[in-house]
């Protein structure tokens, strides 16, 4: 009996263990998955938004900007179509093409690691930033923030006011299933918070939605690219998203290198 009583707490003890450790696993996989959120290495192809945002991605196109109303670009856009919104001078070596989606929280994500190298990249003059901005969220889960949102960084860009409200989107993003940014008094309210933005004018951009259609033919011209998703980012040919050793850090020594001619 003796030998019986002493194995059933070892059992225990050993049950205990097997559960402490089936826990750190779970821990690390929880660990390796905030890993990959932090470096923006997932996209906004998730839940609902990964069924219906790749069915989006495959239909409307140019019905669907058609019906947005007339393309209206903002002023200094760029590119093909006029489609991009650049961000640093011209002069730059490197550039760097980002298309995102304001309800998009990896997007949210990758301006949170990258933003200030971005910043730091483009205001001495070494990058240029083009940005596209896309409605995926609005597509794969319904509602109109991404939309509108897109239009009134465009209204800001009339006024040479976009990379400055572009971060205050960001900054005050609502979660992904609240279409927060659905109401124009909400982009309004934000502009406040960019110097000098808040004018009539930049209001009747925004509740007129001057800039819809434009945000619509830049969706489009997304979607014929073949993107997966939200954030895509890319430099020298590649979306560096897919490159999991990417870090702010990385990615500045190889502006450098490009600054350089290397």
């Amino acid at each position: 009996m003796r030998g019986v009583s002493e194995k059933n707490p070892e059992g225990k003890r050993t049950a205990r263990e097997r559960l402490a450790v089936e826990r750190e696993k779970q821990k690390s996989a929880e660990k390796r998955r905030r890993a990959l959120i932090v470096g923006a290495s997932v996209l906004c192809v998730l839940g609902l938004a990964a069924v219906a945002g790749v069915i989006a991605a495959n239909s409307g196109g140019d019905e669907e900007s058609e019906a947005a109303g007339p393309v209206v670009a903002p002023s200094g856009a760029q590119g093909k179509d006029g489609l991009a919104i650049p961000v640093g001078k011209e002069s730059a070596k490197a550039t760097l093409v980002v298309w995102e989606d304001f309800r998009c929280p990896a997007c949210k994500v990758f301006e949170q690691n990258y933003s200030p190298t971005l910043h730091q990249l483009t205001d001495s003059g070494q990058l240029k930033v083009e940005y596209h901005l896309v409605t995926l969220i609005d597509n794969g889960m319904g509602g109109t923030g991404s939309r509108n949102a897109a239009n009134a960084a465009a209204c800001a860009q009339d006024v040479g006011k976009f990379a400055a409200y572009h971060d205050v989107l960001f900054e005050n993003q609502p979660m992904e299933s609240d279409d927060a940014f659905a109401g124009d008094g909400r982009l309004i309210e934000l502009a406040g918070k960019v110097d000098g933005l808040d004018t009539p004018a930049f209001r009747t951009c925004v509740e007129g939605g001057t800039h819809n259609g434009w945000v619509a033919k830049s969706h489009e011209a997304f979607q014929k690219s073949g993107f997966s998703g939200t954030p895509t980012v890319m430099f020298d040919g590649k979306n560096i998203i897919q490159d999991r050793s990417m870090t702010p850090e990385k990615f500045k020594r190889m502006v450098e290198e490009a600054d350089k001619g290397q």
